[in-house]
């Protein structure tokens, strides 16, 4: 039986040290990252004094400074609480719904035989580049003409309506990876097309869906443009609401702070919970 054969000290020193400086340089640039995040969490959690006297890293010498009076303020603050549950209105459905459509037009143009099939995909990834800024003008007359102009609904059918050429794009390219035999054995077991995509091509498709999700999701949830002109004015979300704070009143700071950190810490927890689901899906479709 040979012996494998063992690599030079030197060798195994200077991988080990490449591997450790590798490893503290994507530290610095994780902490680098999240310092903004750092900052503004703290500056939420310190007097509006304290803010205007100097700034957020003087915390860490003078840790009494910290309260939570900012957040009691907050939640006294009926526009910004209201923004929140808009804005929850607007995301979770917006979501939903693309997801929903996504799902059953990207199974449709991978695997069902329908005339056009291959030019309408076609319109679809034309769909791709076209902005939302060309369309706010027409769409906002015809969701006037029906009716629906500053309303949640308008902004719910909006942010689907451009979410969804992405959507079916990456789920269609997605469900076609899936082999054509395990789809065949489906058929051939009696499964029709609405079982065998529930049970065969959603679970197998889990991570893809996951990742539009959280895109879907991060994507309406920081949207301010589409917001500020189609949501309804007494009722804004969250990106609006923060806006108007800062144009009416400038120095509540103990508002804007943990307010803006509420807004950017739910996206934050939404990504980490589908981490896992996210580099799944991302690593599938880089590998295929």
């Amino acid at each position: 039986m040979s012996r494998r054969p063992t690599r030079p000290l030197g060798s195994r020193i200077a991988a080990r040290a490449a591997g450790g400086a590798a490893r503290l340089l994507l530290v610095l640039v994780g902490l680098f990252w999240l310092m903004p995040t750092v900052g503004l969490l703290l500056s939420s959690l310190r007097s509006p004094s304290d803010i205007a006297a100097d700034g957020w890293w003087q915390v860490f010498a003078a840790p009494a400074q910290l309260t939570t009076e900012n957040y009691r303020n907050l939640l006294a603050n009926d526009t910004i609480t209201h923004s929140l549950v808009a804005t929850v209105l607007i995301t979770v459905p917006a979501t939903l719904l693309v997801i929903v459509i996504g799902a059953l037009a990207g199974y449709a143009f991978a695997w069902l035989d329908f005339p056009g099939r291959d030019w309408w995909f076609l319109v679809v990834v034309g769909l791709l580049v076209v902005p939302v800024q060309v369309a706010l003008v027409p769409v906002s007359k015809l969701f006037g003409a029906v009716g629906i102009f500053e309303t949640t609904l308008g902004v719910v059918l909006f942010h689907t309506a451009f979410g969804l050429p992405f959507a079916i794009f990456l789920l269609r390219n997605f469900f076609a990876e899936i082999p054509r035999e395990l789809l065949e054995a489906a058929r051939l077991d009696g499964a029709g097309e609405i079982r065998l995509f529930t049970r065969v091509v959603l679970p197998l498709g889990g991570p893809a869906v996951a990742s539009l999700g959280i895109f879907q999701f991060l994507w309406v949830w920081n949207d301010m443009l589409v917001a500020l002109i189609f949501a309804d004015a007494q009722s804004p979300p969250i990106t609006v609401a923060l806006q108007q704070q800062v144009r009416q009143f400038g120095n509540n700071v103990d508002v804007l702070a943990p307010g803006a950190f509420v807004s950017m810490v739910i996206p934050l927890l939404v990504f980490f919970a589908f981490q896992r689901q996210f580099v799944s899906g991302v690593m599938a479709g880089a590998v295929k």
